[in-house]
């Protein structure tokens, strides 16, 4: 039996709320009292404080923790990496496992997955189901989810977050942080703001220009501060401005703080603080580092030399640094541990149970996107006799494990092989290996056990594969990216929109010898594809988690119709992106300007009539739907009122599927250049066949607004509005002009 460390830590609050129970009402201390307001609570247990128990509780005690105030009672904080599940357990100064036999976990599917369902039910599910896990592991503190935005392909971190539309992230992470934080588990929301690339992370100064930062990078953030009431935020190591955004008064102390109130806890990555007296007085409240003096490898219980801890108290008592800010710190992390680890009303959460792993296939199931189906290639009959092969090392390699602090340890994963044979019925199911890719199987101590070693050349390898394809019924290619070093993986971008390890050679040779070829890429980016028109059938599988083979095999074979839609846009080269297209991304600069501005994905496809591989919110379904002419509810939208945008959806196919159905609004008159359309509406809908439903979009002055750089406003201009409804970025339907007057 392993002990738990954080019971031990608990120790001292049974003991303070054993000796309140031993008072009278009257003489039992404001902060014990959870009756009392929230507030009332944090002033109290801040007023009973020493200087120095004020600066113990603004900096890490261990990799995941960070001190109470035993004297008082006051628990310490527990945090654990997210945002696909819940971390392993390390050593109390070390990354290595600690070997725990109890810390494993469901794996969920990664947020470009959760984004691609375009469902904000299934973004609660998310949220309840993780936050669970999160609550029974006793954490405090869930460090996710992630919503920067996807600038470039190449982003090794893309898998993380939640695509490239503001609008998309905003709605999709507001149902996850309530529902994490309804088990008494704060989320951390990362990384603010502008980490937008891996290469040199703690280097690069993101030099961006006001209008694209309101309209694009922060409209997620304010969002989980805003609607999602986000109790801790995390800091990014890119710098901006000038500073490093873990210590940054312009985006910590001017906007989250002052501009849009937030209350909770700004705690920096790990080793992301880097100036005492910058994290003093700009904005960060809780210190937290990658080895225990929070700047290099191997010191051992540094953690008083942390910049908010000896160095912090110095400034103090020799009159350098102010107690004011001291206390706005203090009181936000007393707010932060008064909303968690000291609650006594908690739910007790659950791990690896049996509705956390139908959460994750059902997520999964919603998320895979069919990107193209030709010929009926798709889906797959079980019920007749017949062979299928699969090729491909993504066919049968975990992807639970790698790819950074993502990295989770298991309790199962089922690979896309085992849950196509599962399904496969009457089909014999034949593999073939394809290519070798990484075969490496571990990350941080957790090892997958899989032997991935292969003797074969390359040459034969495709040659294996086609002598078995030339005489299959169908052919099924699991390729992609995996969460290696330079793919997706924290730490490293990818070198190229191209697929790894000569896939591109296995896909055209086995579209030569059989053309009922499906290619399923399993990524959390967009890649090339040279091969798309040889193809029958592309799929979309993302990182799924413990139910990858599961839900893949629900799509192929069609158990499930799929419904996920792209949340970023798949250029055909890289250079059809906005930021390489204008040399904007450069490996060796440490200042990154954002030429591209507002003209992130379809924006910048629009704007220059680049004709994209496969476009932001397209995929697929095994039925089809039509779109009758949308309608207006009024001519002209009032200054203070609302308007509807409302359009029939027909399921015109034979089987039951569900419809993203998309709402996109472009300014024709406007003073400044804006898109020519944006995302401002979603709704997923399920139809049966034949079935028709109204879809109504509420439409409000400030969706239509822009941010103009010379008030440092928001504005809203008279004239002309087209709304543009649709399936897909460049599959619009349907549209409607209204006013504003």
């Amino acid at each position: 039996m392993k002990l738990n460390l954080k019971s031990i830590a608990l120790l001292p609050f049974a003991a303070a709320l054993a000796l309140s129970c031993a008072q009278t009402q009257s003489d039992k201390p404001v902060y014990l009292d959870e009756n009392q307001p929230l507030e009332a609570r944090v002033e109290d247990a801040l007023s009973r404080m020493t200087i120095e128990e004020k600066v113990k509780i603004l900096h890490a005690q261990s990799k995941f923790s960070s001190a109470g105030v035993p004297r008082l009672g006051i628990p310490e904080l527990w945090t654990t990496d997210g945002p696909h599940g819940i971390r392993p357990e390390v050593l109390w100064d070390e990354w290595r496992q600690a070997g725990w036999t109890n810390d494993s976990c469901v794996a969920f599917p990664a947020l470009t997955a959760l984004a691609a369902t375009w469902n904000e039910d299934m973004s609660a599910l998310y949220g309840k189901s993780i936050g669970e896990e999160a609550r029974f592991r006793e954490k405090d503190v869930l460090l996710g989810p992630g919503v920067n935005i996807y600038r470039t392909p190449l982003n090794g971190r893309n898998f993380e977050y939640m695509g490239e539309d503001p609008y998309l992230a905003s709605k999709m992470v507001v149902p996850y942080i309530q529902e994490v934080q309804k088990n008494g588990v704060a989320v951390c929301v990362k990384h603010y703001a502008l980490n937008n690339q891996e290469t040199l992370r703690h280097q690069y100064d993101a030099v961006v220009d006001d209008r694209t930062l309101y309209e694009i990078y922060l409209p997620a953030f304010k969002a989980a501060v805003h609607e999602g009431g986000a109790w801790s935020i995390m800091g990014s190591y890119n710098l901006y401005k000038g500073q490093h955004v873990c210590h940054n008064q312009y985006l910590l102390n001017d906007i989250l703080k002052k501009d849009w109130g937030f209350d909770g806890a700004v705690i920096s990555d790990w080793g992301g603080c880097h100036d005492t007296d910058q994290a003093i007085t700009n904005g960060l409240d809780l210190e937290f580092g990658t080895w225990t003096d929070g700047l290099t490898m191997g010191a051992t219980n540094g953690y008083d030399s942390y910049h908010l801890a000896d160095a912090y108290l110095e400034r103090l008592r020799d009159g350098r640094a102010s107690e004011e800010v001291l206390n706005d710190k203090a009181r936000r992390v007393l707010r932060l541990i008064f909303r968690t680890a000291m609650r006594t009303d908690k739910p007790f959460g659950s791990l690896c149970s049996p509705e956390h792993y139908d959460a994750a296939r059902q997520i999964a199931d919603e998320g895979i996107v069919l990107l193209k189906n030709e010929a009926s290639v798709l889906p797959l009959d079980a019920t007749k006799p017949g062979r299928i092969l699969v090729v491909g090392e993504n066919a049968l390699k975990m992807m639970t494990v790698g790819g950074g602090s993502s990295s989770l340890k298991v309790q199962k994963e089922i690979i896309p092989l085992d849950g196509i044979r599962a399904a496969a019925g009457e089909l014999q199911v034949d593999f073939e290996r394809g290519y070798v890719g990484d075969v490496s199987g571990a990350y941080n101590g957790v090892v997958t056990g899989q032997d991935l070693s292969e003797s074969r050349s390359a040459e034969k390898l495709i040659a294996d594969a086609c002598a078995k394809a030339k005489d299959a019924d169908a052919v099924i290619f699991i390729g992609g990216l995996n969460k290696a070093s330079f793919q997706d993986c924290e730490d490293s971008d990818r070198f190229g929109l191209e697929l790894p390890y000569n896939q591109d050679a296995v896909i055209e040779a086995l579209a030569q010898v059989n053309p009922n070829l499906a290619v399923v890429i399993i990524s959390g980016n967009a890649v090339a594809m040279p091969w798309v028109d040889k193809v029958g059938a592309i799929v979309e599988a993302w990182y799924c988690g413990s139910q990858a083979g599961t839900a893949l095999a629900d799509v192929l074979f069609g158990k499930v119709n799929p419904s996920g839609k792209l949340p970023m846009t798949f250029p055909v080269r890289l250079e059809d992106n906005g930021a390489h297209a204008l040399n904007a991304y450069d490996r060796k600069a440490t200042s990154v300007e954002y030429k591209e501005g507002i003209f992130v994905g379809y924006r910048w496809a629009q704007k220059k009539d680049v004709k994209p591989l496969f476009a932001f919110g397209h995929g697929l379904s095994y039925t089809t739907f039509s779109y009758s002419d949308a309608s207006v509810s009024k001519a002209s939208i009032p200054a203070n009122g609302t308007l509807s945008v409302s359009v029939d959806v027909t399921n015109t196919g034979n089987r039951e599927g569900k419809e993203v159905v998309q709402l996109y609004i472009g300014d024709d008159e406007a003073s400044v250049e804006r898109p020519v359309m944006e995302l401002k509406g979603f709704r997923k809908i399920a139809l049966k066949p034949g079935e028709t439903q109204k879809v109504s979009f509420t439409i409000e002055p400030d969706m239509l607004k822009f941010y103009d750089v010379n008030a440092a406003d928001w504005a809203l201009e008279k004239g002309t509005f087209t709304a543009y409804v649709g399936a897909a970025s460049d599959d619009i339907r349907t549209k409607v002009s209204f006013e504003v007057k």
